[in-house]
C-alpha cells in the first residue's frame, strides 16, 4: 500500500538511511583496519538491521530506496583503536543530534516509533560501547 507522503518527510527518512549506512561503512573500514574487535563488530550488525528497519518504513510508505553512496566508499580510518573509538563515539552522538532533529517532524506513528528506537539504540547502546572501547584502550 501507498501512502501518500509530504517530500519533506521522505527525506527525513532517506536522510536516516543515509546516516545508518555511513556509520556501518565507517565501522566496516574500522574492522577492516584492526580486526574483528568489538564493540565494532557487534555495533556494525546493528547498523544493518537499523538501515534495513528504515528501508522497512520506506517501501511501506511507498518510497524508493536509494543506491546505498557509502557501500564502497573509501572512509578514512583513524590510526589507532583509541582513536576509532573516539570517532564512534562522535559519529553516534551526531546520530542521535539526527534523531533529535528529524523525529519532531515525523508524523506517520509506525515510523516515528521505529526511528524512536533506532536513536535510543544509539543513546543507550551504540554510545556507551564505544566509551567502554575508549577506556579499554586508555587503560591498556
Amino acid at each position: 500500500m501507498t501512502v501518500a507522503m509530504p517530500a519533506e518527510l521522505s527525506q527525513i527518512r532517506l536522510a536516516a538511511l543515509d546516516d545508518e549506512w555511513q556509520a556501518e561503512a565507517a565501522y566496516a573500514a574500522m574492522i577492516d583496519r584492526f580486526g574483528s574487535v568489538r564493540p565494532f563488530t557487534n555495533i556494525i550488525e546493528a547498523e544493518r538491521r537499523h538501515a534495513e528497519a528504515i528501508q522497512h518504513q520506506l517501501r511501506r510508505l511507498g518510497v524508493a530506496v536509494p543506491a546505498n553512496r557509502w557501500a564502497n566508499a573509501a572512509l578514512p580510518v583513524p590510526a589507532t583503536l583509541t582513536e576509532a573509538c573516539e570517532q564512534a563515539i562522535a559519529a553516534e552522538l551526531q546520530n542521535f543530534a539526527l534523531y533529535q532533529r528529524l523525529l519532531p517532524k515525523v508524523s506517520d506513528p509506525a515510523a516515528r516509533h521505529v526511528l524512536e528506537r533506532l536513536q535510543a539504540a544509539s543513546r543507550d547502546r551504540h554510545l556507551l560501547a564505544f566509551r567502554r572501547c575508549l577506556a579499554r584502550q586508555k587503560r591498556d
